[in-house]
């Protein structure tokens, strides 16, 4: 970690997958050789990889095992971590400012702080749009957060406690879950589900049975997983009927109530819980700050080389940038596998910039899709780039997809942690499982 004044300034803000990666590549590149200082600005204390956060809520992943710290990392791969909320833009004289951080409640423990930068890059990923309707912010559980996540659990486990001592009935829509948006967070949420309430009546919840329990997911589009090939969604949707999840497609929720959901075809869907997992949108600080260019759901508009149209020292990755795709009217596809594409790309961006030369543009490039169906099933389609083919894909499942999927997760702790580190963990992992509980029970 480097504090000389004098040197070029990267701030990245959000540690999400991409902006982490990118923070911890720049400063092995750049900040140990003293040839810039890089700044990773986050809201939380410890990162947690977001395609895992469905498994948190359920509670078959402990956040505490999986969690990184951003201040160890920083210390490790020569970058500075500051803890804070960005939520304004000065970009004449080329500062950022941090909000004032709050305890739980709701005391400042840290004031409000400006930085200066040379470079900055927004990585804030996205947060769950409820498109206006009508009780969906007062009466559904968001998982754009580890912290949502585990208020989500604790609230899952007051549920079966709750059914398992009372001496009444349970009430029609009690143990039912309803999840908004049959995407991939939905879809592997159900799964996680079923697996959880399998693990609590294991465990002696004798309450619960599973004509009590119902997992329903709604769907606005006529399938599963719209976004991703048709194939897919149909091997998906048999492995989800095959543990009797009930998916309800063509029906578009007009409004959430404390007993359930309430959809365009008529009547009330019974259920407690419910989740919103519909759609998304990069977080609205972003909303034309300080003039920059973003569209409907608040991305930053940026070109083929990942600047903001209006500000060629102002970058975005992930989530939060709307980057064209050559030859065509849409925009990279929300996925974990962009971010990570652009952030090593924006490390030889970043290396350029200093050396004053052209710097490349960013070519999204598709590996295809897995959905991970808890302990039941893991389906995918591997893209012909990842296969060594000129084009076309190929469907695969089971020990094979599986593996794919983990390997996903070890490639995002290895760019972040090093070989020896994750090489360590994953056997401690692997020796220490069979003394866990599948399920995380408090």
């Amino acid at each position: 970690m480097n504090n000389t004044p004098n040197l070029h300034h990267i701030i990245i803000v959000g540690g999400g997958a991409g902006g982490l990666e990118l923070a911890t590549k720049l400063g092995n590149k750049l900040g140990k050789k003293n040839k810039a200082r890089i700044t990773l600005v986050d809201c939380e204390l410890t990162h947690v990889w977001k395609p895992l956060l469905h498994e948190i809520a359920a509670g078959t992943l402990n956040s505490y095992e999986d969690e990184v710290s951003y201040l160890a990392l920083a210390h490790k791969n020569h970058f500075m971590f500051r803890l804070g909320r960005m939520d304004r833009l000065d970009r004449n004289t080329k500062e950022i400012s941090l909000a004032p951080t709050l305890d739980k409640d709701g005391v400042e423990y840290i004031p409000r702080r400006t930085f200066k930068y040379d470079t900055l890059v927004f990585a804030v990923g996205s947060q769950t749009n409820d498109f206006g309707i009508k009780g969906i912010k007062q009466h559904c559980m968001f998982l754009d957060t580890r912290i949502e996540a585990d208020v989500f659990h604790q609230n899952l486990l007051r549920k079966a406690y709750t059914a398992h001592a009372q001496a009444n009935p349970l009430r029609e829509g009690q143990l039912k879950v309803a999840i908004a948006g049959a995407g991939a967070t939905g879809v592997e949420l159900s799964a996680e589900l079923h697996q959880a309430f399998k693990q609590l009546i294991k465990f002696g919840i004798d309450q619960l049975n599973h004509e009590q329990i119902k997992i329903t997911i709604i769907e606005a589009a006529d399938r599963v997983l719209p976004a991703l090939p048709v194939e897919l969604s149909e091997k998906t949707q048999a492995a989800l009927e095959k543990i009797d999840i009930q998916v309800l497609s063509s029906h578009r929720i007009i409004e959430a109530n404390n007993e359930g959901f309430i959809t365009d075809k008529g009547g009330l869907i019974p259920s407690e819980i419910k989740v919103w997992a519909a759609g998304i949108k990069a977080p609205d600080f972003l909303a034309n700050i300080d003039g920059l260019e973003t569209n409907h759901n608040n991305q930053l508009v940026v070109k083929q080389t990942l600047e903001t149209t209006h500000d060629t020292n102002v970058f975005a990755l992930g989530d939060c940038a709307a980057c064209p795709i050559p030859g065509t009217n849409t925009t990279v596809p929300p996925r974990a596998q962009a971010a990570h594409q652009q952030a090593s790309m924006l490390v030889k961006t970043m290396q350029r910039r200093l050396q004053q030369k052209p710097i490349p543009n960013y070519r999204y490039v598709d590996y295809g899709s897995l959905i991970n169906l808890s302990n039941y099933s893991t389906v995918g389609n591997m893209m012909g780039n990842l296969l060594g083919k000129k084009a076309g894909s190929m469907m695969i499942e089971g020990l094979l997809a599986r593996f794919v999927y983990w390997s996903l997760y070890k490639m995002h702790q290895l760019a972040i942690m090093g070989f020896v580190r994750v090489g360590l963990i994953t056997m401690a992992n692997f020796l220490t499982q069979k003394t866990k509980p599948r399920m995380k029970l408090h």
